[in-house]
């Protein structure tokens, strides 16, 4: 019986490979017509470009590349969301040139070489600005967009403030204010939800795991995701709604999979991520030099939207 269920396992495992190998070609998928034509001016490519030192990585996407360019700065920090474009498609490419970039030491930018210290907000914001300067030569726009997603908008909003010449507008999607502050709220958001559904099971791990701890760390995401407050409000599983997504995107190489997970791992523990926990922008940007535009979702409590919305009415701009 023992020596079944090894070759049970061992099929699993085969087969789980080979499904892994069909899913990642890894070339960009073009645009084309009903008839497979790629569509003229059109732009599919995964590319990279020497940013600062560091051999960086990003997928750009247009149905038209004399549109706008628009940057996308990824959350995390060190999780690329290129993937999230294909279950939720966000149909920006039909209007932009949308340059997904993976930040320094995540995904397509991740390899053991990058120097841990560099892991740093100003280093960030310094890669963005030189991203910016790449892409304004390279499609002879003297503006772009830049639009940046959760830890994203930490980085992204300090270098509209630092350098708004660069940009036409900001576009924060589930804009960070006070992530510590946003961390409690959503801990004691849960402490109620779970208490009203009669989860007395979850309640308690809870309770065992107060916010701040290492146990709640470990716990945070799947409890979160459950509550519907987690990255999308329908998204209950981390497992298939973030792994198997990553997993089965075409357009990653495997290898280029795992360094989204290596990569995630490796931000987790920099300065740039202790430098952006204990940030409270309310008190230092409360003035940027160009339009503004807050996206919330309204039940995110990852990134609290109430604290977001209270930031926005605070911020002076054009």
């Amino acid at each position: 019986m023992f020596i079944f269920l090894l070759y049970i396992i061992f099929f699993i495992f085969i087969l789980s490979f080979c499904l892994l190998i069909v899913w990642s070609p890894g070339k960009p998928i073009p645009f084309t017509n009903e008839d497979g034509t790629v569509l003229r001016d059109s732009i599919s490519e995964k590319i990279w470009v020497e940013i600062n030192g560091v051999e960086i990585g990003m997928i750009i996407k247009s149905h038209n590349n004399n549109n706008p360019v628009l940057l996308f700065i990824h959350g995390g920090p060190g999780m690329p969301e290129y993937w999230l474009n294909k279950p939720y498609p966000s149909h920006l490419e039909d209007i932009f040139t949308v340059v997904w970039w993976d930040q320094r030491g995540s995904g397509l930018s991740y390899h053991a070489k990058i120097a841990p210290d560099s892991m740093t907000t100003d280093q960030f914001i310094s890669d963005t600005i030189a991203v910016t300067h790449y892409l304004q030569k390279r499609f002879h726009q003297d503006k772009i967009y830049l639009m940046a997603h959760s830890f994203g908008t930490y980085i992204g909003i300090k270098t509209v403030a630092q350098a708004p010449n660069l940009y036409h507008a900001y576009f924060g999607i589930a804009q960070v204010v006070n992530p510590e502050l946003s961390e409690e709220l959503a801990y004691d958001f849960m402490l109620d939800f779970y208490k009203n559904a009669n989860d007395k099971k979850t309640l308690k791990q809870l309770i065992k795991a107060p916010y701040g701890t290492f146990a709640y760390e470990r716990l945070r995401d799947r409890v979160m995701h459950q509550a519907g407050i987690g990255t999308i409000h329908n998204m209950y599983s981390v497992y298939t709604g973030i792994f198997m997504n990553v997993m089965k995107n075409r357009e990653y190489r495997l290898l280029e999979k795992i360094k989204i997970w290596q990569g995630k791992a490796f931000s987790k523990h920099t300065i740039l991520n202790q430098e952006y926990r204990h940030c409270n922008l309310g008190d230092t940007i409360l003035r940027l030099d160009l339009p503004v535009y807050f996206f919330s979702g309204i039940y995110d409590y990852t990134v609290n939207h109430y604290l977001s919305e209270i930031y926005l009415d605070d911020i002076q701009a054009p």
